[in-house]
């Protein structure tokens, strides 16, 4: 059995391949999926729109074996992948979708819905819509529309019009998810399994970079204790940005993509423990019934195919002062586990977040996961986010808040969390405590929320001026108060 260390081992469609950085010349272990593929003169379907993830032109789908030993399959932005994150996985592109029978080109169900139903006019997003529906078709049958719908958010149509792709889902999607994809799983699956049971650790260096993939945990504090100026990626969401938009050279990176221990949600009885390489997609799904306003977040979170590769850990770690979790985790009490090579720290959110992108956490430190307490019984929290979209936008404003009242109505306590107010993710202490002890009606609300306006002073940026989000902190205390009658 083959051991990989410097070279990248994938299924492209239904070949292996396998990528030596130190041979090439025209990869990078920066290089992204996008133009890894655009290399190639004959999968070109996947498009470059925007590079950032937020058209949906270069969607490509990932099968990759769970726990079961069965093939998933993911949609996901291939211009926020670097090459390396495809190891062990099998990259799936438009143009192997349909096959061929009697010399005669059969298209895939998702490609006969999109003619029969006049889904295409121009035709350049139509290859990412088509990624889309294949990874919807391959994991539900006869979806609703809800489903429908998020499946395609993270892709971007300027001509046709999105309801004859939706009705082209509707056609398609009625087969349970078997097609000719169905009959060489069994044979992808030991192709990848043989390849991530010969893998440890990559190692990939070029003159100018070196990048790591760690398949445990304990080398990857190791990595991290070796080479702290190193930069730590999972989802790479956020991180390929500076490889797409800013050109940057990333010099050292550590990957721990690859990392299953950091990939876990635990409920136990006071708590509920996530894994800070979970991604947010997964999070979506699990948080439902027991993290409410944690799922609701998530649901306008960017687009499921960022959501397929971003993590929980990734976007703490940004310290962005508008990531969606942020005012989540405050409102939950939430708190960071943070591990090194001999150390164990658990830092509770509100002081982890030190600056503007700044945060708690050492040169040898790496994000391992989150602790959110169950809230008490009758404890109301709730999200909110204003953008310009309702998906694929960042938060202009974002607020969650919990309140716990006693018998007579009377707060208990109260957590308002906003993003988008200040440099970092603030809590606005002022107004929680004028509302503690107090009777939660209108006219306390009311009182509390013109404390908020004065209380903070945001930036005027190409968003939204300062008085507008002051407005809008304001107004979403008012709004909670109204929807917490119907609690």
């Amino acid at each position: 059995m083959k051991k990989y260390k410097n070279a990248v081992a994938f299924i492209l469609n239904d070949k292996l391949v396998e990528v030596n950085f130190n041979d090439s010349r025209s990869h990078t272990p920066t290089t992204t999926v996008l133009n890894y593929l655009r290399n190639f003169p004959f999968h070109r379907g996947v498009k470059e729109g925007c590079a950032e993830g937020d058209c949906g032109a270069c969607t490509v789908v990932i099968g990759q074996v769970n726990e079961e030993n069965k093939i998933i399959y993911q949609a996901v932005d291939s211009c926020l992948m670097f090459l390396p994150m495809l190891h062990g996985k099998q990259l799936i592109t438009v143009e192997h979708l349909a096959r061929i029978e009697d010399n005669k080109i059969i298209l895939h169900p998702v490609q006969q819905s999109l003619v029969d139903k006049y889904g295409s006019q121009c035709g350049y997003c139509t290859p990412g819509f088509v990624m889309s529906l294949f990874a919807l078709y391959k994991n539900y049958n006869n979806p609703s529309k809800e489903i429908i719908l998020d499946a395609l958010t993270g892709n971007l149509c300027r001509c046709t019009g999105y309801q004859p792709i939706i009705e082209a889902a509707e056609l398609a999607c009625v087969n349970n998810g078997t097609d000719h994809f169905t009959d060489s799983e069994e044979n992808i699956t030991n192709i990848l399994l043989q390849i991530k049971k010969s893998t440890k650790t990559l190692s990939l260096k070029t003159k100018k970079q070196t990048y790591y993939r760690p398949a445990k945990f304990k080398k990857a504090k190791l990595l991290r204790s070796l080479h702290p100026e190193a930069i730590i990626t999972s989802g790479a969401t956020d991180i390929a940005l500076k490889v797409t938009k800013k050109h940057e050279l990333l010099k050292e990176i550590i990957d721990i993509s690859g990392i299953e221990d950091l990939k876990y949600y635990e409920e136990r009885p006071n708590t509920i423990n996530v894994g800070a390489g979970l991604s947010l997609e997964k999070l979506k799904t699990l948080s439902e019934k027991a993290l409410p306003a944690l799922h609701h977040m998530l649901t306008v979170f960017g687009s499921k195919q960022i959501r397929s590769l971003a993590t929980l850990g990734g976007n703490i770690g940004s310290a962005s002062p508008i990531g969606d979790t942020l005012p989540v985790l405050i409102a939950y009490n939430a708190s960071v586990v943070i591990e090194s090579i001999d150390n164990k720290r658990i830092v509770n959110i509100n002081d982890f977040i030190k600056a503007y992108r700044k945060t708690d956490i050492h040169t040898d430190e790496i994000i391992t996961g989150v602790i959110i307490p169950k809230p008490k019984e009758g404890t109301i929290v709730r999200s909110y986010k204003i953008s310009k979209r309702k998906d694929l936008d960042i938060s202009t404003v974002s607020a969650c808040y919990a309140l716990k009242l006693n018998n007579e109505n009377i707060v208990q306590s109260i957590i308002l969390a906003y993003g988008g107010v200040a440099a970092t993710t603030k809590r606005a202490l002022e107004a929680e405590n004028f509302i503690i002890g107090k009777l939660w009606n209108q006219e306390i609300v009311e009182e509390a929320s013109q404390i908020i306006f004065r209380e903070f002073a945001p930036l005027s940026d190409a968003r939204a001026g300062e008085e507008m989000r002051r407005i809008a902190a304001r107004n979403l205390l008012v709004k909670f108060y109204s929807d917490s009658l119907t609690f």
